[in-house]
């Protein structure tokens, strides 16, 4: 009587397996498997039930074998950023198949996230050397446009190429890439799932000519369905911020205005949710300037589209009385307290009267811009106070302390006044720049005045030299934008002067 078969655990074959991670190549030069192609075990290959040392050890291995595929998914799972969990991908997929290097093709399709190529001991040439295989015949491109499913209807899983210079029917153009970069075998397999449908593949690349045997084909199968549930969340993630990214860019202005006897320049960076910061800088009736910088509460798409509305709103509020900048603020805190109670913002308006072209004081061809300055009157609603950045000062202009937009019944505050020596530089700035800083407040505005005193007098001739110098000084390495979840707003204005 034939002795029972061990029973499988969590889908691995109860057969045992050969040993190490690969076998020879089979006979078979290219192998197109299904996930109804691994062999049924046989009677012969059960250890007996009077080798109760066999069993344990067979028992040892699957339990190994579970728990490092339970490592390597708990390691994946905590990858928080599309890139990171590629690159988990292909270091595990390479211990689990034995192989050491790699590369994995995203091409989701379109709205469904991002395309990407990563690679595993692969360089940037390498993978474009890699790219000048003809897509029908290299392993990721086969998967991608579509394996044909098997005479019996099922998917195929995985394409190997066990001994890919000796094989017959390869592209040429395939076999002289294995040759230049040194590798004589594949095993790839597909990155699906339901929702998201065949969006990537994964290779591993071998040294010698080779294959893995049929548990490590089943390990890294299980991992693979797992991993392409974690990437597919990814992608949806990257597309649904990208999306948020192009919205915000659209409600932002396009252009910076130009007008006589002032230069701006602007430097913003998006947090990896979207955050709801915003600038602004428009012309007035009587050759007047408006800027403007603020906040709405929240993240993502909400706070976003919120920025929007206050944007346009304080457009239309400072065009009719931008002169007054408290009434502009009171203004927009009635309409968030009317149209939307539950949110908050910042908001600081600034109101400028450059004048570059009027007649001065000294002659008929002197501005008066070169002789008195600028005249700014602005107010700010728990907003950040502004910089004003000269030749003899560099001080915060003290605006006064006011709660944030939507947080009293009636909001209103003083405004301040204050004059632009010609050459002056006024800095307007959102609190994300202080807060990526990691400081306490504190220190973080004494980095700012820090890093404006320090401009060098060769760069305080323009907006945008000042701009760039004072954002390097204050964040050395401004994160990218998936690595903070802070927006970033510099809103630089130099008024006319002399030199």
């Amino acid at each position: 009587m034939n002795a029972p078969h061990v029973p499988k655990v969590a889908g691995i074959s109860s057969a045992l397996p050969a040993p190490g991670h690969n076998s020879p190549p089979k006979t078979s030069p290219l192998t197109s498997r299904s996930a109804a192609d691994s062999p049924a075990p046989v009677v012969s290959d059960v250890p007996p039930l009077d080798r109760p040392a066999s069993v344990h050890d067979h028992l040892a291995g699957l339990v190994s074998d579970l728990t490092s595929l339970h490592e390597l998914t708990e390691r994946l799972v905590r990858t928080d950023t599309l890139d990171t969990a590629l690159h988990e991908l292909l270091a595990a997929g390479a211990t689990l198949v034995g192989a050491q290097r790699g590369l994995v093709v995203l091409r989701p399709r379109e709205g469904h996230g991002p395309e990407t190529t990563v690679g595993l001991g692969l360089g940037r040439a390498d993978l474009g050397t890699i790219e000048t295989i003809p897509r029908g015949s290299a392993s990721y491109g086969r998967i991608l446009d579509g394996l044909p499913a098997t005479d019996d209807g099922q998917t195929v899983t995985e394409v190997a190429h066990p001994d890919l210079l000796n094989e017959p029917d390869l592209d040429p153009r395939h076999r002289e890439v294995a040759a230049r970069l040194g590798y004589a075998a594949s095993y790839a397999v597909p990155l699906a799932t339901e929702g998201a449908g065949r969006f990537g593949a994964a290779v591993w690349l071998y040294d010698e000519p080779t294959e893995p045997v049929e548990q490590r084909r089943q390990l890294v199968g299980q991992y693979t369905r797992y991993a392409a549930e974690h990437l597919a969340r990814h992608l949806e993630l990257a597309q649904a911020r990208a999306t948020t990214r192009v919205l915000r860019e659209e409600l932002l202005p396009s252009r910076l205005p130009r007008l006589p006897g002032v230069q701006l320049a602007v430097r913003h960076s998006t947090g990896p949710r979207g955050g709801g910061d915003w600038y602004d800088a428009l012309p007035l009736p009587e050759g007047a300037l408006g800027l403007a910088v603020g906040g709405a509460g929240g993240e993502g798409p909400g706070a976003v589209a919120a920025m929007g509305r206050l944007r346009a709103s304080l457009r239309a509020y400072a065009v009719m009385e931008g002169e007054d900048p408290v009434a502009v603020l009171s203004d927009l805190e009635l309409l968030l307290r009317l149209t939307e109670p539950a949110r908050t913002a910042t908001a600081l308006f600034a109101y400028c009267e450059p004048a570059a072209n009027a007649p001065g004081a000294d002659g008929p061809h002197q501005s008066r811009a070169e002789t008195a300055g600028t005249r700014i009157t602005l107010a700010g609603a728990g907003h950040c106070p502004p910089l004003l950045i000269g030749e003899h000062r560099t001080e915060y202009v003290e605006t006064t302390l006011s709660a944030p937009l939507g947080m009293l019944a009636c909001w209103e505050a003083p405004s301040v006044e204050l004059t632009a020596a010609p050459g002056e530089t006024l800095l307007l700035y959102s609190d994300g720049l202080l807060h990526r800083t990691g400081d306490s407040m504190d220190r973080a505005f004494a980095r700012l005045h820090a890093a404006a005193a320090g401009v060098p007098r060769a760069l305080r001739g323009d907006a945008e030299t000042i701009a760039d110098h004072v954002l390097r000084t204050v964040l050395p390495e401004l994160p990218g934008d998936g690595d903070s979840p802070e927006d970033v707003v510099l809103l630089a204005a130099r008024f006319a002067g002399k030199g």
